[in-house]
C-alpha cells in the first residue's frame, strides 16, 4: 500500500475555518503539507491554524472572502510567501441562501455565484498561473455538491453553482493537462451545519454533537459521514498516487466512496428527414422518453433515531 506524503509541498483551501474546510486542511497537513488557511472569519481562521500547528503541522492565514482577482491573488500569494511554492488548491468556501424561484432576490442569486462560482474560478485561475509559471504541475481541487449533480429543491443558485463547479473540472482538466495539472471535483456528503438544515438528517446530526455515532444506515447506505471522513480524499488526490486520475466527480462520505457519471446521451431516436412537433409528440412516450430521468436528491431511507 503507497504512504501517501506530501513533505515539502504547499496547499491552500478556501473556506477552511470549520466543517470540511477544517477537514480538509488538517488532512493536508497530517500529510506533510504545509497549508494556507483561508477563511472570511479571522477567529475562525486563527483556531484552524492553531489546531493544525499543535497537532505538529505547518499553517497561516489569510483572512479574505473569495470571490474576487484581488482575493484570489492574495491567498496563492500568500502559499508562495510563506512556503515558497503552491501546489494543491482546494476550494470549498461557500454561502447558503435557500429560497424557491420565485422568491429568490438578485442578491441571493449573486451572492451564492460570486462566492461558489466566481471565488472557485479567480482562485483556480490564479493557481493555474502560478503552477503553470513553475513548471512542476500541481492539483485543483473543486468541491461540488449532489445539489449540483441531480438540483434540489429551494437551491437554484447553490446547484448551478456546484453544476458550473463539476463543468469546470472537466474543461481545465483538458486545458491544464499539458501542464501536468490535476483538476477534479469532489462531492462530500457530511453532518454539516449545511445538512442540519436538512430534517431527514438533523436528528443524526444532532445525535453526533451528543456523541453517539452514525448508524450504519448512513454511513454506508446513505454515504453520510463526519466531515474527517470526507477528508481523506483530499491528500490522495493532492499525491503522486493520483497523478493520473483528472477531469472527474468523485464522491465521498461515510463508508463510501463512488464515481459520479459524467452527463451523457442515454437514448435516440430517428426520423427519417428530421421532426415535426407531431411526430416528436407521438414518439416521446415510447422511445427517448419511455423512462425519463428522475430529479432532485433521493430522499434518504432511514430508520427513527
Amino acid at each position: 500500500m503507497p504512504r501517501i506524503d506530501l513533505t515539502g509541498t504547499a496547499a491552500a483551501v478556501t473556506g477552511a475555518g470549520r466543517g470540511l474546510g477544517l477537514a480538509y486542511a488538517r488532512a493536508l497537513a497530517a500529510h506533510g503539507a504545509s497549508v494556507v488557511v483561508n477563511d472570511v472569519d479571522e477567529e475562525a481562521a486563527g483556531q484552524a491554524v492553531k489546531a493544525i500547528t499543535e497537532a505538529g503541522g505547518t499553517a497561516v492565514a489569510e483572512v479574505v472572502p473569495v470571490g474576487t482577482a484581488e482575493a484570489a491573488d492574495r491567498i496563492v500569494g500568500r502559499a508562495v510567501e510563506a512556503f515558497g511554492r503552491l501546489d494543491t488548491l482546494v476550494t470549498n468556501a461557500g454561502i447558503l441562501r435557500d429560497k424557491v424561484l420565485w422568491k429568490m432576490t438578485d442578491d441571493d442569486f449573486d451572492a451564492v455565484i460570486s462566492t461558489h462560482l466566481r471565488g472557485t474560478f479567480t482562485c483556480a485561475r490564479a493557481a493555474a498561473v502560478h503552477m503553470r509559471e513553475r513548471g512542476e504541475g500541481g492539483t485543483l481541487i473543486l468541491v461540488g455538491s449532489p445539489a449540483g449533480q441531480r438540483g434540489n429543491f429551494g437551491q437554484t443558485n447553490y446547484a448551478a453553482a456546484k453544476a458550473g463547479i463539476a463543468a469546470f473540472a472537466r474543461t481545465w482538466s483538458m486545458e491544464l493537462a499539458r501542464a501536468g495539472i490535476t483538476v477534479n471535483a469532489i462531492v462530500p456528503v457530511a453532518a454539516t451545519a449545511m445538512t442540519e438544515t436538512i430534517p431527514a438528517f438533523a436528528p443524526y446530526v444532532e445525535a453526533l454533537k451528543q456523541g453517539r455515532p452514525l448508524p450504519g444506515i448512513l454511513r454506508k447506505g446513505e454515504g453520510f459521514g463526519t466531515p474527517e471522513d470526507c477528508a481523506a480524499l483530499v491528500p490522495f488526490l493532492a499525491s503522486a498516487a493520483a497523478r493520473g486520475i483528472t477531469g472527474q466527480a468523485i464522491g465521498i462520505g461515510g463508508d463510501k466512496v463512488a464515481l459520479w457519471s459524467h452527463p451523457q446521451e442515454i437514448r435516440a431516436a430517428y426520423a427519417d428527414g428530421g421532426w415535426t412537433p407531431e411526430t416528436l409528440a407521438e414518439a416521446w412516450g415510447t422511445s427517448v422518453g419511455a423512462q425519463p430521468e428522475t430529479v432532485g436528491i433521493p430522499a434518504p431511507k432511514l430508520e427513527e433515531a
